[in-house]
């Protein structure tokens, strides 16, 4: 099994990233019960370092998908996204939604033809994952249109991931006091999650 772990865990707080608490509980749930996986990293860096897409890099990408060349660099992202047995993707709650840098991650794994493709019923995944989980933390409660959690809903059925399951601590900055119980209330659900079968 391989677990991609896509870690957008961009935060001021350094080591003590509040998304990331729920990352390394997920993972340790997951690396408890399958010992035997292998666990590949999106890192932060990564993540900001890739360019978003002009007018010319769009036309380049298409012009090579267009004759087949699927081992282009531009799509190694998008071929490691597609080849995953599980997904996790950390990110916090970022004005409503989660960083740049994911957002332009999704541009490279959303590839017309390679994890994804059209005929005249629709749009049709090809990944090969069975389950996307969402982590995330937030100084505010979560609401119902949430935009993270409703954005990766839909990328994981876009991509044909039959399962999405996803954490949201939030409610951490209404009062200080209580953040750490519910930072620790949002890990043991992720380490549950991790652990799953």
């Amino acid at each position: 099994m391989k677990l991609l772990f896509v870690d957008c865990c961009i935060s001021q707080r350094g080591e003590g990233s509040r998304t990331a608490a729920l990352a390394k509980a997920y993972l340790e749930g997951f690396r408890s019960a399958h010992p035997d996986a292998q666990v590949e990293t999106v890192t932060p860096e990564t993540l900001l370092n890739l360019r978003p897409f002009d007018v010319p890099a769009l036309n380049e990408r298409d012009a090579l998908a267009s004759v087949g060349a699927w081992d282009a660099p531009v799509f190694e992202l998008a071929w490691q996204f597609r080849r995953a047995d599980r997904i996790v993707v950390a990110a916090p709650f970022w004005d409503l939604s989660y960083p740049a840098a994911l957002r332009t991650y999704v541009e490279y794994i959303s590839a017309n033809g390679l994890t994804y493709h059209y005929d005249a019923s629709g749009c049709h995944g090809d990944c090969a994952a069975d389950s996307l989980v969402y982590l995330t933390t937030g100084g505010d409660v979560e609401r119902e249109e949430s935009v993270g959690v409703v954005h990766w809903r839909q990328l994981a059925a876009m991509f044909g991931i039959g399962r999405f399951d996803y954490v949201f601590g939030g409610g951490l900055d209404l009062d200080p006091g209580k953040a750490p119980e519910l930072v620790s209330a949002a890990s043991e659900l992720a380490r549950r999650l991790g652990a799953e079968a």
